[in-house]
């Protein structure tokens, strides 16, 4: 059918010389397999013309491997082919009326079936029309990027411009010379009636391995093309809300200098608080979705070098062409990106100048209300002292009665040599200091403790 699985070459060690070997003497980390094979991942297939392809790649976002995995497992089985293994990432195999090449990426999965180019014009019977409907309807994900792939071998006749007018419904397709002119490219990158877009590829010298990697990389930059531009539609919908954080917080910043107090400088804040929440949204909604677009856009501009593209008849090469659409397209998410980020840190700088403004005027207020505690402090203290001193005078006005009243009762019955207000005289300055040394030394016990 002109496809050839490609062989692991781990799989030609024998066993019993593999156990001989020093590295399993030595205890091995535990990611080492993986790592190494990581850089041996869904290789190429070897392919020879003529050959129909269709490609797929289907957006089902992550945690969803298993689940993909199971579904191409179901085909497998229902046709009578071996299965992919547990986990699997990639998978090719044999289903008997068609090939079936399976790719697991971080959010979205692709399926590639192969077929031989029946003898009729070109898309008119493509490979998906092997694969059984009700299987495809099950897919799990969204659509996102389909294709069909028409190789055609060295000594089929080059379809004329009429030709390609034809098949791309206009004069306006791309055309170019690939792999140091080992093959000619034909595409206008056009979804057609049947959703999907057309490629032609025609060998020209180019061997079973080379043309499935340059197979590979076509495919590869129609995939992640689309993959990129999925930035696109999300920052028109950020770009409404980034506009009017930007428009609030332009309104805050003159109303900071024109503030009258404490309470206008609360309300601002509090709404420079809403906006940074409404940017922490926005961040949360478009960091990972437009980080992702960067590293497929470098992805594409890698396999369009891995193309070796020329030009060729006076047509603009694919790579031409999508250097000058998706250019835009990055530099619009990019924009938005750097707008957001300069707008968030305009709204840390003014909080950061409000907060500061703010516990300025706490400081103010806190350093008037210290004062006016220290004056009451020293009223109540006087006042305390006022106290004090009427307390000694009350005590000792009572206590000098008491002696008075005991005087005046010894003299009634004699037991004096002289007068009870003489007794009661000398008690006064007597009485009174020991009052006061009293007052002062429980004082000094109460300070103490």
């Amino acid at each position: 059918m002109g496809v050839t699985a490609p062989k692991d070459p781990t799989d030609q060690i024998d066993q019993a010389l593999q156990a001989t070997l020093v590295p399993s003497l030595l205890k091995p980390h535990r990611d080492r397999n993986a790592l190494s094979n990581e850089a041996h991942a869904r290789p190429p297939i070897p392919l020879s013309a003529p050959l129909a392809v269709t490609h797929l790649a289907v957006l089902s976002g992550e945690g969803t491997a298993e689940e993909d995995v199971a579904h191409v497992t179901a085909l497998c089985e229902a046709q009578g082919a071996a299965p992919p293994v547990s986990g699997a990432k990639h998978y090719f195999g044999d289903l008997g009326t068609f090939y079936l090449k399976f790719e697991r990426h971080t959010e979205f999965a692709t399926y590639t079936f192969l077929r031989p180019l029946p003898p009729e014009p070109l898309f008119k019977t493509t490979a998906i029309d092997a694969v059984p409907k009700t299987w495809l309807k099950d897919v799990n994900g969204e659509l996102l990027a389909a294709a069909h792939l028409s190789i055609l071998s060295e000594s089929a006749e080059a379809p004329s411009a009429e030709t390609l007018g034809s098949i791309f419904g206009s004069q306006r397709y791309l055309g170019s010379l690939i792999g140091g002119g080992q093959a000619r490219l034909w595409t206008d990158l056009r979804l057609h009636h049947d959703g999907f877009t057309r490629i032609i590829l025609q060998n020209q010298g180019m061997a079973d391995l080379q043309l499935g990697r340059f197979v590979q990389h076509v495919l590869e930059i129609d995939t992640y093309r689309m993959m990129t531009l999925l930035s696109l539609p999300v920052a028109h919908q950020v770009t409404p809300r980034v506009s009017r954080a930007e428009a609030r917080v332009t309104d805050l910043t003159e109303r900071l200098h024109a503030t009258a107090g404490f309470e206008d400088d609360k309300t601002i804040l509090s709404a420079l608080t809403e906006i940074s929440a409404e940017l922490e949204s926005v961040a949360s909604a478009t960091s990972y979705r437009f980080a992702a677009s960067r590293a497929y856009a470098d992805l594409v501009q890698r396999r369009l070098t891995n193309l070796e593209e020329s030009p060729v008849d006076g047509l603009e090469t694919l790579g031409n062409f999508l250097r000058k659409r998706l250019t835009p397209a990055t530099a619009t998410f990019d924009a938005v990106a750097r707008r957001h980020q300069s707008l968030a840190e305009r709204v840390g700088r003014t909080s950061s100048l409000l907060r500061t403004k703010v516990d300025i005027a706490l400081e103010g207020q806190n350093k008037d209300l210290l004062e006016s505690m220290n004056r009451r402090a020293e009223q109540q203290l006087a006042l305390q002292q006022t106290v004090e001193g009427l307390s000694v005078v009350a005590i000792s006005y009572y206590l000098i009665g008491l002696v008075a009243y005991a005087a005046k009762g010894l003299e009634t019955a004699g037991w004096l040599p002289f007068s009870a207000d003489v007794i009661a005289g000398m008690a006064v300055p007597l009485v009174g200091l020991a009052i006061w040394f009293g007052v002062r030394h429980i004082q000094r016990v109460l300070r103490t403790d």
